[in-house]
C-alpha cells in the first residue's frame, strides 16, 4: 500500500493491513462515523492495525484534531461487520470509515471537542465532495448496524454537520416526557406503519405490524442519530413526528435532484 494520503487533512499514514478490494462497482457511495470506544486514538490504531483484530477504517480522528490515515480511500476497509442499510448488506463496499475518538459509552462518554469536530467536519466535506456522497448516505455505525452498536452515540452533533452539507436532518419534535409511547409487544396498523417507513429511510427492518426486539433496536438507533433527546426504544409522538419529518425533507429533496 503506498502511503500517499487521500486528503490533505491527514497528518500521517499508518497502513493497516486489514483491507482488501471493495466489491462491485468500487465507489464508496456511503460516509460510515463510529467511535474508537477505547480510551485513546493511540491504541485504537494499535488495534485497528494488527492482523489479529480483523478490523480497521479508513480513518482515526483524535481529540485534537490530528487525522491518521489507515487504508486507501479506494481499498475495502473492514469497519461496519454485518450490517445492512437500503437492502445493502456488503457496506463496507461501499462506504469509508472514519473512527471518531471517543471512549464512548462504558468508559464516560464525554462530549466531542471541539478542535476534533472542526477537522471531522472538513473531512466529510472533503470526502463527500469527492464522491458526490448523498446527505441521507452520512450514517452512523447505529444506523446500519443496530442490534450491534450504538455508536458514535446520542452526542454526535449531527444537527452541526447537517447545517454545513454533511448529512441529512430534520428539526427533531420536542419530547412529551409524559407520554410513555408504545413499547415491545405491541402490535398493530401504526406499528406496522412505523416500520414501514424506517424501512423505507434505509433501515434494516421487516413490516411485521408487531414491536418485536429488532424494532426496538432500530427505534432507539434512530432516536440517538435524529432524536436524541430521550432514547429508549418506544414509539412516542415526538418520535414519529420526527421521522414524519425526515421522511418528508427526504422525498422533498429526491424529487428536486
Amino acid at each position: 500500500m503506498t502511503a500517499n494520503p487521500d486528503s490533505a487533512l491527514v497528518g500521517r499514514f499508518h497502513p493497516s493491513p486489514n483491507f482488501e478490494p471493495r466489491r462491485g462497482a468500487g465507489v464508496p457511495s456511503m460516509l460510515l462515523l463510529h467511535y474508537t470506544g477505547v480510551e485513546s486514538a493511540a491504541k485504537a490504531i494499535d488495534w485497528l492495525c494488527r492482523v489479529e483484530s480483523k478490523v480497521s477504517a479508513h480513518y482515526v480522528l483524535d481529540e485534537a484534531g490530528f487525522l491518521t490515515q489507515l487504508v486507501r480511500e479506494e481499498e475495502r476497509a473492514w469497519h461496519a461487520g454485518q450490517a445492512v442499510w437500503a437492502g445493502e448488506t456488503d457496506i463496507n463496499s461501499i462506504s469509508i470509515g472514519i473512527e471518531v475518538q471517543n471512549p464512548g459509552h462504558e468508559l464516560g462518554y464525554p462530549d466531542f471537542p471541539e478542535p476534533q469536530l472542526r477537522v471531522l467536519e472538513a473531512l466529510c466535506r472533503d470526502i463527500i465532495g469527492r464522491y458526490g456522497i448523498a446527505p441521507e448516505r452520512v450514517l452512523a455505525h447505529s444506523d446500519v448496524a443496530p442490534t450491534r452498536k450504538i455508536d458514535p452515540g446520542e452526542k454526535f452533533p449531527w444537527a452541526r454537520l447537517a447545517a454545513v452539507g454533511i448529512g441529512h436532518w430534520a428539526t427533531p419534535a420536542p419530547v412529551n416526557w409524559a407520554d410513555a409511547g408504545i413499547a415491545r409487544d405491541a402490535a398493530g396498523p401504526l406499528v406496522a406503519a412505523v416500520q414501514a417507513r424506517l424501512a423505507d429511510y434505509g433501515y434494516g427492518i421487516e413490516v411485521t405490524g408487531g414491536f418485536d426486539p429488532r424494532t426496538e433496536f432500530v427505534v432507539k438507533a434512530f432516536q440517538r442519530h435524529f432524536r436524541p433527546d430521550r432514547v429508549d426504544g418506544r414509539i412516542d409522538q415526538s418520535t414519529l413526528t420526527t421521522l414524519e419529518r425526515l421522511s418528508a425533507a427526504l422525498a422533498r429533496r429526491t424529487t428536486t435532484v
